[in-house]
């Protein structure tokens, strides 16, 4: 940009006071302002504008990056489990590939799962589920919270003898002072 200082910036001023008049120069100092100011904005809306491209670009190259990294995951995701799925084939239809630590600790695991005896004398067939319909039909806390509902309802009578008194223990009635 260019150097001016302020002695130089008098000089110009004086040159234009004495070539335009004293009649013109307000308006073409005006206009010059105002052309000036319309350069300037130009100049940073087109800073901006570079800016925004060369970060779009870079936007563009990191998210082909990931996309590429997701993709190689993805790839080595399946292939473990292609292997893991030829593996289990294998030892499914006789052939063992796993080591014999591994085949030693399988022989060793029991078969059937023990049988559990339900209260009701049967053999119970999995982990009972207690109040699941109360739980099902039950209201949720936080609707009785917004709802503003009361969910312990008192006599008048109740809530009296519970509180306790707000007047000393020598006062008996409402006279005696």
């Amino acid at each position: 940009m260019l150097d001016l200082g302020l002695t130089k910036m008098a000089v110009i001023g004086v040159v234009a006071l004495v070539v335009l008049g004293p009649e013109r120069l307000p308006h073409v100092a005006r206009t010059a302002g105002a052309l000036l100011g319309r350069a300037q904005r130009y100049i940073s809306d087109v800073k901006d504008e570079v800016t925004r491209e060369i970060e779009l670009s870079e936007l563009q190259n990191v998210k082909s990056e990931f996309v590429a990294a997701a993709a190689n995951i993805e790839n080595v995701i399946h292939e473990n489990l292609r292997e893991q799925e030829a593996d289990l084939k294998l030892a499914w239809n006789g052939g063992s590939t796993a080591s014999p630590d591994a085949e030693q600790a399988a022989a060793q695991l029991p078969l059937q799962a023990p049988d559990v005896v339900s209260r009701r004398g049967g053999v119970a067939t999995g982990p009972k589920r207690r109040n699941w319909r109360g739980k099902q039909a039950a209201t949720p806390t936080w609707y009785k919270r917004t709802a503003a509902r009361r969910r312990h309802v008192q006599s008048t009578a109740a809530r009296v003898a519970r509180q306790p008194s707000t007047y000393p223990a020598g006062r008996q009635g409402f006279f005696n002072v």
